[in-house]
This record gives C-alpha cells, structure tokens and sequence, in this order.
C-alpha cells in the first residue's frame, strides 16, 4: 500500500490501483500512522507526499517484502530436495581456480532443467566455503561445521556416519629461496644441516584435535603463518625453509624465486581424500545423501580430472557439470 501511494503520488490514484475506494485507504494509512505513532504523509498538499519517518518506512519495506520473497523461494526450492545451505571444508592447498569454477558452475544452475547462464536460475542452496589447513579441515566435517570437506587426509580415522573417498596423490618438494644459505648447499642436505635453519610452516587450523605438524624437526626454529600463499612469500623471501606442494610451488620455482633441494628425509606423496557427512540406515549401512546440493558436489568429485585439476595436477574438465540427479543416489 505504502509503495503504491508513493509511486502513484496520491491517494486517489493509489485507490484505484490497488482497487480500493479512497476513503478506506485512508483510514488504512491512519491506522497504520496510529500503530506506529508516526506521520507517514504529508496532507497539506494535494500530492502524496511522504515524510521522513515514511521514506524509511517505505525504504525497509520494500527490503523485506524482497526477504519474504527469497525466503518463500528458497522453502520451495528446499521441499524440492535442494538444501538451503551447503558448507564445504577446502584444504588450503586444493586448487582455488578449480573450486572456484565448480562453484561458478554450481551457482548456475536450474533446478528445472539444464544449467543456464552464471547469475541466473540456481538451486537457491547458499553456499558457505571454509578455508581449513591440515585436521582443521577433518575437524569441520567432524564436528558438523562442514557437509563436505575436501583435501582430508586419507588415513583420517572415519566414524560410521562419515563416507570417503580418495581425492589423489600431492607431491611435496623442499625449496629454499636462492639467495638462503641452503641453496649453495651442494650435497644432499642432512638433518643435522636443517636443524640449523629456521622453517616456515602453516598453523593447522583445528581448535580441538590435536594440531598436526608435519616435516618439522624438534628444536628446529619455525615461523608460523596462516595460508600456504604466506607460507610461498616467506620462503621466496628467504625467511627460512620448507615444504612446499610442487604445483603451488612451480610458478615461483620456474621464475626462478625458489630451488628445490635434496634432503635425507624426502617427503612421501601426501595422499588426499574428500569426505561428507551421511546418514546410517536401521541396519549401519550408509544411506545416500539426502541433499540434491550435495549429491551435485559428490557427482563432480567422482570424475577422475576434477579430482586432478582440485590437486593441480591437470587443467580443469572441459565438459560441462553434470546435471543435479532427480533421485537421491551415491556416485559410483
């Protein structure tokens, strides 16, 4: 009513827009000025003139009208099998343009049919991605922060409600910026030799499993950073030494602002995994995800170059995503 009388510019017009006689229009106006102990309009005039207090009436109005709408949207969209929010874990070192193109594809989907332009149509399931290091990133699926979480490790202890799947190998390289001491090592660089150098490593992100530390030698000094991107700028600025994956290193590596170098104790090939939260059955056996959202992200999981390109190892998947399934259903 509010917004019909300030497009329409009076009352009258707004009456028969809204097919309504003036008069209870105006009592309708009145009643809601006496509710909120406010002047909405100003009367002097013939026109329909909106006070202050009306303008930001009008103005928050309009703003919930447009919730209430999205709101309803995203209920019908839920009764459809679609959740209303998806969480996804990502270990700081999956590869962001990949994710970020699943997610492109994602958000452009069409419930109803094929998937359309990025923007529009979508399965109205908000998306919320964490960035995790090392447990922090089993510890969200765990703990329910997370539905799906990407980059655990494969060993990961798995409770019966949790389901697995192997993501891929990740090669780790030693690297040293060429002007640190390290690099004019000619030898293969012992224990004894790192000990004597600060390392750069990445906090494990987890608040209540025990934080994980990887490649360290005790005693070894260590500067401690957020992100693996931090942890790449320190090493090519020659703030210590580290272990790097090879395909987040190599940039730096070919630019020559990094060299690998040989070590005793080389690093094994971390093997890597996604995991999600499902559901058990009367008898313990796992059922299907319940969530079309989900369902979609485990659809594009399965395929073996998704899996590659989120490690670095291959360039994305040139097809397009697959469509959300109908039925609920886990990948083979």
């Amino acid at each position: 009513m509010m917004d019909t009388i300030a497009r329409s510019g009076s009352f009258a017009a707004a009456a028969r827009a809204l097919g309504k006689v003036p008069s209870a229009l105006t009592y309708s106006v009145r009643q809601l000025e006496d509710a909120l102990d406010v002047l909405l309009f100003d009367r002097r005039s013939r026109q329909a003139r909106l006070t202050a207090a009306g303008q930001e009436l009008l103005k928050e109005g309009r703003r919930l009208l447009g919730e209430i709408d999205a709101v309803a949207n995203r209920v019908r969209r839920v009764a459809t099998g679609w959740e209303s929010e998806l969480t996804l874990a990502v270990d700081d070192v999956i590869c962001r343009r990949t994710l970020l193109e699943l997610v492109e594809a994602f958000v452009s989907l069409d419930p109803q049919g094929p998937a359309g332009p990025a923007g529009q149509g979508g399965p109205g399931t908000r998306l919320r991605l964490r960035t995790e290091v090392m447990a922090g990133t089993w510890e969200a699926l765990v703990s329910g922060r997370a539905d799906l979480a990407i980059g655990v490790p494969l060993d990961s202890p798995s409770p019966p409600e949790v389901a697995m799947e192997p993501l891929g190998e990740m090669r780790f390289v030693f690297v040293v910026a060429p002007h640190h001491p390290l690099a004019a090592h000619a030898d293969t660089i012992g224990d004894a030799e790192r000990l004597r150098w600060r390392a750069v490593a990445v906090a494990d992100s987890a608040e209540r499993l025990a934080p994980r530390t990887v490649n360290l030698l005790p005693g070894q000094d260590v500067l401690t950073v957020s992100t693996m991107q931090d942890k790449l700028e320190a090493l090519c600025r020659g703030l210590g030494c580290g272990w790097m994956p090879e395909v987040l290193a190599r940039p730096a590596l070919d630019a020559g602002r990094l060299r690998i170098k040989d070590v005793s104790r080389p690093s094994l090939p971390v093997r890597m995994a996604y995991a999600w939260r499902c559901p058990l059955g009367a008898k313990g056996q796992r059922r299907s995800p319940p969530g079309l959202a989900l369902q979609w992200w485990l659809q594009q999981l399965s395929g073996p170059r998704t899996r590659a390109a989120l490690l670095g190892g291959l360039a994305p998947q040139e097809s397009s995503p697959k469509r959300p399934p109908r039925r609920a259903r886990r990948p083979g």
